[in-house]
């Protein structure tokens, strides 16, 4: 019978740590997009302009908004988190190092990157605990323009007309690096880092026809600081 009360306490115990470390988390911090970018040269652009071939690029900026993350923990070392922010506003300038156009500023474009990731986490029953996730990125442009210098550039080399530019959708792989560190047993700070396979055709239109196509890899590197709760 001593045996059989034994047995059940640890039964007991062990349940309680399995269900203290599942369920639902939330947290809502800063986070900032980092672009890794690169890109392929605006030949189009470098003959009409009489710039030396294969010169000039295009360069993303970074930004920072608020950053929130939703996970469950569907098991102790186990959790699926989906990441979403307030919308980011990168402007887009021309690199061409040793010409005119070095710095012109191409235009503007907001962007949601929700990503969901599949995530391991170590340390179970720890107040610190670190994780590593892999998951799927989907990149949503929306209200992309062309700016006034860029729009005075194109007027100066004859395209006149209404000027418009666009970026497709990505969507790709993402990895994650992160800490959750309980404070109390219901609240926690988080630090979390992605890198994001983020890729998109941007064109610039002129009375509606592509002027120039570029393909652009941002690749950015995301950083999130954050407080959040357990329930």
């Amino acid at each position: 019978m001593r045996y059989s009360v034994l047995a059940l306490a640890a039964a007991a115990l062990f349940c309680g740590s399995a269900v203290a470390d599942t369920g639902w988390r939330v947290t809502a911090g800063a986070i900032n997009v980092n672009p890794n970018d690169d890109s392929s040269h605006l030949t189009n652009v470098e003959a009409a302009a009489g710039l030396p071939s294969n010169s000039t690029k295009v360069k993303v900026d970074d930004d920072t908004q608020l950053g929130l993350t939703l996970n469950y923990d569907f098991a102790p070392n186990w959790s699926v988190e989906l990441l979403a922010a307030t919308p980011f506003s990168h402007e887009i300038t021309l690199s061409s190092p040793g010409t005119a156009v070095d710095g012109l500023n191409v235009g503007k474009t907001k962007q949601l990157p929700p990503t969901v990731t599949l995530q391991y986490r170590f340390l179970d029953g720890e107040k610190i605990r670190p994780y590593i996730g892999v998951g799927v990125n989907y990149t949503k442009f929306f209200d992309s323009h062309v700016s006034g210098q860029m729009s005075s550039t194109l007027d100066s080399l004859g395209l006149t007309g209404d000027k418009d530019i666009t970026l497709s959708d990505s969507f790709g792989l993402a990895g994650e690096v992160g800490m959750d560190w309980s404070i109390t047993d219901k609240a926690f700070v988080r630090a979390a880092v992605w890198y994001a396979d983020i890729d998109t055709d941007a064109r610039v239109k002129v009375n509606g026809q592509t002027v120039q196509k570029v393909d652009v890899q941002i690749d950015p590197v995301v950083a999130y600081i954050a407080f959040g709760y357990r329930f």
